[in-house]
């Protein structure tokens, strides 16, 4: 299975920052999975997004519930995320990954290679 973020690696302040995740070798509506949404700022941990479960619901980091959508297209094989009102807080890792159903929805064995954006004037 091999998952492959897209979207710009330049987003302004206060716009909205619109990611890809193109899943191949698999299935986003296989039970038991969801599809989440991580990134990673220099010299940060990981900060979980937010999460699509296989009937589509969706799942969100309180901080960032209020700006935050995940969502997804069937026919395509890929689930998106969008984030509203962007900050210059600095380069961040996006990444798309497979996670586990019911559970914390954090990453659990597919990831991409991770998309660098950049929010900036």
């Amino acid at each position: 299975m091999q998952l492959l973020e897209s979207g710009p690696g330049l987003v302004k302040p206060s716009q909205t920052l619109s990611l890809t995740c193109t899943v191949s070798g698999g299935s986003i509506e296989i039970k038991s999975y969801a599809w989440s949404w991580v990134r990673q700022s220099p010299g940060k941990g990981l900060e979980w997004i937010g999460a699509i479960a296989s009937r589509g619901n969706t799942y969100y980091h309180p901080s960032l519930r209020s700006r935050t959508s995940i969502f997804r297209d069937k026919s395509k094989n890929q689930f998106s995320l969008r984030q509203d009102s962007v900050t210059p807080d600095g380069p961040a890792v996006y990444y798309c990954d497979r996670a586990l159903e019911g559970g914390s929805y954090y990453p659990l064995d597919y990831w991409g290679k991770g998309s660098l954006v950049t929010v900036s004037s």
